[in-house]
């Protein structure tokens, strides 16, 4: 599986941050929504494309927060 982007909320501290993840794997596209920091918890959601998979992480970026792409 292959980490394809990462956002990040902009807030530090393990009860506000947020992370959002795009991965692929062999076709198959997961967004990762994380809630709290590597320790705190995760959804995964599985799609057939690229396409829907960046909707869904539209759909969680329109969270609060300063939302930034990193590396």
């Amino acid at each position: 599986m292959e980490r394809r982007k990462h956002w990040w909320n902009g807030t530090w501290g393990r009860l506000a941050r947020r992370d959002v993840y795009l991965f692929e794997d062999a076709g198959i596209w997961w967004v990762e929504s994380r809630e709290g920091g590597a320790d705190g918890r995760s959804r995964r959601y599985e799609f057939a494309d690229e396409d829907s998979a960046m909707n869904c992480v539209s759909g969680l970026l329109a969270q609060p927060g300063v939302w930034r792409e990193l590396p």
